[in-house]
């Protein structure tokens, strides 16, 4: 009997530890986009170039690590608003080019709408459902692996038909891998709200660059 009550107190706690997470997760979540949001607009504003973008987003990566590093500390969370604010100042020049194109702002818009339809269903698919998508996991990660070395190599034959492949596949994993993040903090894989944040920011992010990119190509076609 003692077994059993301790059993569903453990269950109990280990629940409320779960939504706590999920909250902290979010609520930093949204933040961190709002913050990112109003960086890509200054970097807009003030009309950086391209290779301002290109350092940002190379320090912006260095910072990865230290967010990750700092993550169980209550600095963690300085840190990956320097992180996320440098992520969103790199969009500018990028954001800036569509927006000078025919119908560009109205691109952007969709690309954005596209993005929070994909994550808001993934997301709350896996948070109704309670699925465990853990073994996505490896499939995944090769899945990333494929699409680099493609990266790669598309920086020097510059194929079209490959970079729209490439942005297509993006897609495609990080949607993947929103399920497999979100799936994690829901079945207790993932306890540090500050990583959660920072996987689940990375999906958004790489969905919307590469969405953004397909609506390029086919409005040009077009």
């Amino acid at each position: 009997m003692q077994s059993n009550m301790g059993f569903q107190t453990a269950t109990k706690s280990s629940a409320i530890e779960i939504n706590k997470v999920l909250k902290n997760t979010y609520m930093l979540l949204s933040m961190t986009l709002a913050f990112s949001a109003v960086t890509a607009g200054i970097s807009m504003a003030m009309n950086l170039p391209h290779g301002a973008a290109l350092i940002m987003m190379l320090v912006a990566f260095g910072l990865m690590f230290v967010v990750n590093k700092k993550a169980d500390s209550a600095s963690g969370v300085y840190w990956i608003f320097a992180f996320t604010g440098l992520m969103g100042a790199s969009l500018g020049p990028m954001l800036s080019a569509y927006a000078a194109m025919p119908g560009g702002p109205a691109m952007i818009m969709q690309a954005l709408g596209g993005t929070a339809l994909i994550f808001f269903a993934l997301s709350g698919y896996a948070l109704t459902s309670k699925k465990d998508f853990s073994f996505m996991g490896g499939f995944l990660m090769v899945g990333l692996i494929v699409v680099l070395v493609a990266m790669v190599a598309n920086f020097f034959f510059a194929i079209p038909a490959l970079s729209l492949a490439i942005s297509a596949a993006v897609i495609m994993i990080m949607s993947g891998l929103i399920l497999y993040d979100t799936s994690r903090i829901i079945n207790g894989g993932e306890r540090n709200y500050i990583r959660a944040t920072v996987s689940l920011y990375l999906n958004i992010y790489n969905i919307f660059v590469h969405l953004l990119s397909l609506l390029g190509v086919l409005g040009n076609d077009d």
